[in-house]
């Protein structure tokens, strides 16, 4: 009985290869740049299709538009809403969201900082970081 399957065991011995033999070789750096132009081309192609989406919420809804917004706490928020032309005071919390007051006449327009106008930052280091007194 031994004898037989050593007799049997030799030729399957001679036909069996090294391990790894058939191994797919590792992909080159051409493969490995492809698939990630593959994958940055998917990630901007998503992005574009759900930009175009109705109620993707990337785009703010027509008629409405956040005037002023003041934290009062860690959730707690009061908010100027503009809803076409008339402006609301809402109350923003953990709870949901209330109206507080509806304003008489809309809230003044802030003017955005000139940013044009704005000092010298490497002048203002070396000020700070000049050891005269």
């Amino acid at each position: 009985m031994i004898a037989t399957l050593a007799t049997t065991a030799a030729p399957l011995a001679k036909a069996a290869m090294p391990v790894g033999q058939h191994a797919p070789a590792t992909p080159g750096l051409f493969g490995a740049v492809l698939a990630l132009l593959l994958v940055l081309a998917l990630i901007v192609g998503l992005g574009w299709l759900l930009k175009r989406l109705p109620g993707s919420g990337f785009r703010p809804p027509e008629g409405m538009k956040l005037v002023a917004s003041l934290s009062l706490g860690a959730r707690e928020r009061v908010v100027v809403v503009e809803v076409n032309g008339q402006q609301l005071l809402l109350g923003v919390g953990a709870g949901g969201i209330s109206t507080l007051h509806v304003l008489p006449e809309p809230l003044p327009a802030t003017p955005a900082p000139n940013l044009k106008q704005l000092p010298n930052f490497a002048h203002l280091l070396s000020q700070k970081l000049r050891k005269d007194p």
